[in-house]
């Protein structure tokens, strides 16, 4: 338990820009995760990627030396300079052995998120678990973690009211917008494809707003989501020469750079009238020289964080039946956990029972076996294949007896 290790950097603690520079394009992920296993002789590894933080879920083969995180740091960037390492690694929040646990279903349960309640964090840890998987990044320890992970987060939505009237970023942004009445007609670009974006549309849909043009890298993506909504999708890159004009822009990709820049968005300009933008990538999709110099009613993460402290309070009541379950779960996961260790190291335990079964059929008692008529020789058979599965299952219920009693 003590080789399961996160390293956790967040919006509050080293600010959006440098947040950004952690963020990582999915075709990236699975590269860059295989260079910090190998490189720091990892056994197994995910990457989780929020609106407010990015994660490093990992397990070593040995327990981790005090300076490891400026290790991590180092091989994650090699470009960086050892100031900015040192810089970094000192703001980084770290969880080891039990407490990671607990922290990972803190989050899954949105007990740690920006928005408390707010549910699509257990999807984004699923996500990543699914990636880590499919690309051959994790293994068994993680497959146990987050299997028990997922399961609590869910009885904590489904036991308590945390998540009720629960206010998540996308729906804090589309309601900071909505104060502006905008009017039905209006024009709406959507740059990206992803979740937060197709749950954006969804609010603009159920209030009748029919008027978008969907943007995304891959086109294939924007014209799945446009299909959705009767509008018509085109690949990102055919956005500098869009002339249609445009109201609203909601924009959050996976980009590492703006993809809104001032030359693009000075060119899509149909007047000066007010805009506004809906900006919730990490890092940021739109420059900021944007919105200096044009007139923009800017929302992102970080405006939004302001009023994700006052939703706090209604819910809070909730946490302590939240930490409650997240407990209980703990100490029923150090039994799962340590039951499984047991498992594994008892995994050679049927083959050695074969081996024992062959010797003594072939050798010890090969002459005796060999006299025998055919209906004895089966009877035999039946005793040894009950008797050679019952001896299989002594050793774990009596080592799960043991924990139980424990």
């Amino acid at each position: 338990m003590k080789r399961f290790n996160i390293i956790a950097f967040t919006h509050a603690g080293i600010g959006l820009k440098k947040l950004g520079q952690f963020h990582l394009e999915k075709e990236a992920i699975s590269a860059k995760m295989n260079a910090l296993k190998k490189g720091l002789d990892l056994s197994e590894i995910m990457y989780l990627s929020t609106c407010n933080r990015v994660e490093f879920i990992f397990v070593s083969p040995v327990e981790l030396p005090q300076n490891f995180v400026n290790a991590f740091v180092h091989q994650f960037n090699m470009e960086w300079d050892q100031t900015t390492v040192d810089s970094i690694a000192k703001k980084a929040r770290t969880w080891n052995g039990i407490n990671a646990v607990n922290h990972l279903i803190e989050v899954a349960s949105s007990l740690d998120s920006m928005v408390l309640g707010e549910r699509e964090i257990i999807a984004q840890v699923r996500n990543a678990y699914d990636f880590a998987h499919k690309n051959a990044l994790s293994g068994d320890t993680l497959r146990v973690i987050i299997r028990h992970t997922i399961e609590t987060a869910k009885k904590v939505y489904t036991d308590t009211s945390i998540a009720e009237k629960s206010v998540s970023v996308v729906a804090l942004a589309y309601r900071e917008l909505m104060k502006k009445s905008i009017p039905l007609n209006a024009r709406i670009l959507i740059i990206g494809s992803g979740i937060t974006n197709q749950n954006m549309c969804k609010f603009f849909d159920a209030d009748g707003y029919r008027n978008f043009m969907v943007f995304n890298r891959t086109l294939e993506n924007a014209e799945k989501l446009a299909s959705t909504y009767g509008c018509e999708g085109k690949a990102l890159k055919e956005l500098p020469a869009y002339k249609n004009g445009f109201d609203v822009i909601v924009t959050c990709t996976g980009a590492a750079n703006a993809v809104l820049t001032k030359t693009i968005y000075t060119t899509i300009l149909p007047d000066a009238r007010p805009k506004h933008i809906i900006d919730l990538a990490i890092p940021n999709d739109v420059e900021p020289s944007i919105c200096n110099a044009f007139s923009v009613n800017y929302i992102s993460v970080e405006t939004l964080k302001k009023t994700t402290d006052k939703n706090l309070l209604a819910r809070r009541k909730e946490l302590l039946k939240a930490r409650q379950i997240i407990f209980e779960a703990l100490e029923e996961f150090k039994v799962i956990f340590e039951m499984r260790q047991i498992e594994i190291k008892m995994r050679a335990i049927p083959d050695h029972v074969k081996k024992i079964r062959h010797t003594a059929i072939t050798e010890v008692f090969s002459k005796e076996i060999m006299e025998m008529d055919e209906k004895s020789k089966e009877v035999l058979d039946k005793v040894l294949n009950y008797m050679e599965k019952k001896y299989v299952s002594v050793p774990m219920i009596m080592a799960k007896n043991m924990l139980v009693k424990k």
